[in-house]
């Protein structure tokens, strides 16, 4: 088999990954590369065959399985507003169930009490638990008197 067959079986299955983003139709793709410059040196249809099937057994039991695994984990790094969650803020105006605001990363921030009972004081040492749109959902550190 002509080694551009091979080239250009790599660049359909290529395109196929493109709009699966399954993995596999890009590890079929490397192997067709593979096959391509094995026709390329000469060797007969039975090696570019067995060489094939070699890179797409080795893909699909080795590279996938890595792959799958690794784009599956959460990202070690919070960013934007899930950053601030869990960080230490200070009381500026007394927060309540429905206002209040807070010094949080050096800004301010306008901020409601996780707890609807509570009124935090001004001074207060605070957690945010939750960010909801531009409004920090806090409790406090301490209990409150």
């Amino acid at each position: 088999m002509p080694w551009f067959v091979w080239l250009l079986a790599a660049g359909v299955l290529g395109a196929a990954e493109f709009f699966t983003l399954t993995l596999v139709f890009g590890l079929l793709a490397g192997a067709a590369l593979v096959a391509a410059v094995v026709a390329g040196a000469g060797i007969g249809a039975a090696g570019q065959i067995a060489a094939f099937g070699a890179v797409t057994a080795a893909g699909l039991l080795l590279v996938r399985p890595v792959a799958l695994r690794h784009m599956a984990r959460q990202p070690l790094t919070r960013e934007g507003t899930d950053a601030l969650i869990g960080r230490r803020a200070e009381v500026m105006q007394e927060v309540t169930a429905t206002h209040g605001l807070i010094k949080l990363s050096g800004e301010e921030w306008s901020a409601r009490a996780l707890d609807e009972s509570l009124v935090i004081p001004v001074g207060a040492f605070v957690d945010v638990m939750e960010i909801d749109g531009a409004t920090a959902i806090v409790y406090p550190r301490e209990l409150l008197p």
